[in-house]
């Protein structure tokens, strides 16, 4: 693909050559399809519409120095859909129809994976929705499981460079007992508004508070927060965080590493405590924090001094990006070779 300048990408669409389709109707599902179409014919009346019944995922394809192609931990993005599927009452893709759709869609588009040392990696997005007609609120009986892929830069313009992110006190992304554990459009269009307001203050990102009593740290924006304090890796335990693939892996490097892990509310006063704070997720993998503002309380606080990324926050993403482009040994088994 000489048309595309891999170093410079951004963290967008862009269209590729195929995706993969599977249609669930009386009772199961299809044989996946090969489709070069970009869009989907879809009922007026499906309840992905109407009624918030989606989910999505999001993966990457890594291209190795030694060539091969990496996917890192599909089976946990496989497990997430399916528990947003059961939590929203969808039809459950079965992880080996998960397996093959995603294998498909990257070997189907294997020109625009992004050559190694670009900084950049071939976006996976599996979605699940509700096709099938209904006017009274209940599910579906018709569902549609698809895979697209995308080549992306970083998600954040700023790369592993710190940001600054607001504090929300006005708007929550998801209220307890809620969907805010499932990977559903619902919590990310909740999230828009004071994502938008965010961006126009100048800010990357959005912290989001307990619903509940604006008391406890909940998500970083579209990503998980963690703090490092001392030989601790602390992040949040809340019924209302997406469970993240990529804070779990951290926290089993930061175990590696010799680091305390605790999942635990966190104060918004422990900021104050913090040595190093960031966000992860797939997309960012970390983004470090450098000021987090709480613009209505008038408090601030202040990562990052010298403009750089904190020592063990750099440590564990070298040692995830490692794993993922097969530049370190992956003694925890979490990456998987696509045969092309």
């Amino acid at each position: 693909m000489d048309h595309i300048e891999w170093g410079s990408l951004p963290f967008g669409y862009q269209k590729t050559d195929y995706n993969v389709r599977s249609y669930f109707r009386e009772g199961e599902w299809g044989k996946l399809e090969i489709s070069s179409s970009e869009f989907v014919s879809v009922h007026m009346a499906a309840t992905g519409l109407h009624y918030g019944q989606q989910a999505f995922e999001g993966l990457k394809a890594y291209m190795g120095k030694d060539g091969k192609v990496r996917l890192f931990r599909w089976e946990e993005n496989a497990k997430r859909m399916q528990d947003s599927a059961n939590g929203i009452m969808m039809a459950v893709p079965p992880s080996e129809l998960f397996k093959e759709a995603v294998f498909n869609a990257v070997r189907l588009n294997k020109d625009y994976i992004p050559p190694y040392g670009t900084g950049a990696s071939l976006y996976i997005r599996p979605l699940l929705f509700g096709s099938g007609a209904r006017v009274g609120v209940k599910p579906a009986d018709e569902y549609l499981f698809l895979v697209f892929v995308s080549p992306v830069g970083p998600y954040f313009k700023e790369g592993f460079n710190p940001v600054s992110i607001m504090v929300s006190r006005e708007y929550d992304r998801a209220a307890p007992k809620g969907t805010g554990k499932y990977k559903v459009g619902g919590n990310y269009a909740a999230s828009l508004k004071i994502g938008e307001i965010a961006h126009h203050e100048g800010f990357a990102s959005v912290l989001f508070l307990d619903a509940n009593e604006k008391k406890y740290i909940d998500e970083a924006g579209p990503a998980n927060f963690f703090a490092i304090k001392g030989n601790s890796y602390i992040t949040p335990l809340s019924e209302s965080i997406l469970p993240s693939i990529t804070n779990k892996s951290l926290m089993t490097l930061a175990e590696d590493m010799g680091l305390k892990v605790e999942r635990r509310k966190i104060a918004i006063e422990e900021l104050s405590e913090f040595d190093e704070v960031g966000a992860c997720g797939t997309a960012a993998v970390i983004s470090p924090i450098r000021r987090i503002a709480d613009v209505e309380n008038g408090t601030e606080w202040n990562y990052c001094l010298d403009g750089k990324a904190g020592e063990k926050s750099s440590q564990l993403y070298h040692r995830l990006i490692d794993i993922q482009y097969g530049d370190a040994e992956d003694k925890f088994g979490w990456t998987t070779v696509v045969d092309l």
